[in-house]
């Protein structure tokens, strides 16, 4: 892979940014500014599934933003019997968007791999998250200055998997999709339809679940150093 890849194509959440962290993080200074009275591992551990599922719709168009900002909490709070008026749950919905940027954990080697590639590709982010705060994200983490172009679902009008995306961001990159590869932890979004616009891909999964398919597969960031 080494000899042809002239460009590199990262997603963001759940692959350099550590969205499960900064989100926890992000509930618990929420729940407690607001008094909301639940045990937040309770709560994360039926919301990261909601949440899963409801990015999925959204990623299929079939909810909108503000659909999915409400009806994610919704269940959530719903799933662990603890009752929200609608008017708190709009409220804690922008809270936690305004909160959630203030997080930068990202995962571990992320700066030391962005270092080692840095110089020997050009570095791009597609991401399908809400433009406003992906940018944050960047900047507060630190690593938005390693990427030459930026390419989010909503500058294009359609998301992951589509590949309207990933070729509006090669036309962006002036990148050949025979000389790119896209990195990400979603098999669908990010593997499956990078794969079918014709660039290489490497899929990482970081819990280390995913071992049935015949992609090229990192469980940990340095790891690319193998394959580029």
């Amino acid at each position: 892979m080494k000899t042809q890849i002239k460009h590199v194509f990262f997603d963001l959440d759940h692959t350099l940014w550590d969205f499960d962290k900064n989100s926890g993080l992000a509930f618990e200074k929420i729940f407690n500014l607001n008094k909301i009275d639940v045990k937040l591992n309770d709560f994360l551990s039926v919301y990261e599934p909601i949440n899963f599922k409801y990015w999925k719709l959204y990623r299929e168009e079939k909810v909108t933003k503000g659909a999915l900002r409400y009806g994610r909490l919704k269940e959530a709070f719903d799933g662990v019997g603890v009752k929200v008026e609608d008017d708190m749950i709009h409220l804690l919905s922008d809270a936690y968007i305004d909160q959630l940027t203030t997080f930068n954990h990202l995962f571990d080697g992320t700066f030391e791999i962005l270092n080692y590639l840095k110089d020997k590709y050009q570095l791009h982010i597609i991401t399908n998250g809400f433009e406003e705060a992906q940018e944050k994200k960047l900047v507060t983490s630190n690593i938005k200055q390693y990427f030459r172009t930026v390419t989010n679902s909503e500058m294009v009008g359609v998301k992951k998997p589509n590949p309207k995306i990933f070729n509006f961001a090669l036309n962006l990159a002036k990148a050949d999709a025979n000389e790119s590869v896209m990195i990400g932890d979603n098999i669908e979004a990010d593997i499956e339809g990078a794969h079918k616009t014709g660039m290489q891909t490497i899929h990482f999964d970081y819990n280390d679940s995913y071992n049935n398919h015949s992609y090229n597969r990192i469980t940990n960031l340095r790891m690319l150093i193998n394959h580029l």
